[in-house]
């Protein structure tokens, strides 16, 4: 998919789904010698957003007739509504993905004006006067979609008055096809059997680990496999000279679950 700022949301997603849509066709299939009953569709970080979004989307395509076994998101970032998660609140600082710099990264995908950012750092995009917002509240509530082992005693971030223009410029924060996170029930339903790796150090732990529930409450299988001592990005570092064990321990759990699965 083309990447920021040749082209802004939504062109990866729509590039994304594109693609994928023309791999499932039967002769494209057959070219490559696949067997269409065993596909997976999968990506880490942006890439675990858009691989989600694009599920989804299939998942309502009634014409498809080939369709994804699983899916299988590594550290995925689903979600813009909410950047104090008790995630975010934990490793605010934590290299690689610092919370300023992922708030960076949401306003370079959707085209914004950086001087929101220090709104959204403080959630006055999603303050209980913003109308756009109130709908989606009850889909992305980490009091009850955290184990009280990510909660710890972290607490939540309502701002009672906030911006309501940022949401009026930047809109696709509460698409779903940016935030998969924040999709109604009825498409979670349809979702393939689903693995979802997070890592403890990460601010997006909590955006896995929130899916991983929502789905499971929707009656999707779903396979959270997370890692208390890693970080995000961590499955890179596999190659000497930077051949970490965090590295190693995740991409082998990630491969022997597609071994198993797949």
């Amino acid at each position: 998919y083309r990447l920021v700022p040749e082209v802004c949301f939504p062109e990866q997603f729509h590039d994304a789904l594109r693609a994928t849509k023309h791999f499932l066709q039967p002769d494209v299939l057959a070219e490559y010698s696949v067997d269409p009953s065993r596909i997976a569709i999968s990506g880490d970080s942006a890439g675990g957003n858009l691989a989600a979004a694009v599920c989804q989307q299939l998942s309502k395509d009634e014409h498809l007739t080939i369709r994804p076994k699983l899916q299988a998101l590594i550290y995925p970032v689903l979600q813009a509504f909410d950047f104090n998660t008790p995630s975010y609140q934990q490793n605010m600082n934590m290299p690689v993905l610092p919370r300023y710099v992922m708030i960076n990264y949401w306003i370079d995908y959707f085209n914004g004006n950086y001087d929101f950012a220090h709104s959204l750092l403080i959630n006055n995009h999603t303050a209980l006067d913003v109308g756009q917002a109130l709908s989606f509240r009850g889909r992305l509530n980490w009091t009850s979609l955290l184990p009280s082992s990510f909660k710890k005693n972290y607490k939540p971030v309502i701002q009672t008055a906030g911006k309501a223009e940022i949401i009026q410029k930047i809109p696709a924060l509460l698409d779903v096809r940016a935030v998969p996170l924040l999709a109604e029930n009825e498409t979670l339903q349809l979702q393939p059997k689903t693995y979802i790796l997070t890592c403890e150090n990460d601010v997006l732990r909590d955006d896995g680990v929130m899916y991983a529930k929502r789905l499971e409450n929707a009656g999707v299988e779903v396979t959270l496999d997370h890692f208390d001592d890693c970080f995000h990005g961590c499955m890179i570092f596999t190659v000497w000279p930077t051949d970490f064990y965090a590295g190693i321990q995740t991409r082998n759990s990630y491969i022997k679950w597609l071994d198993e699965n797949l």
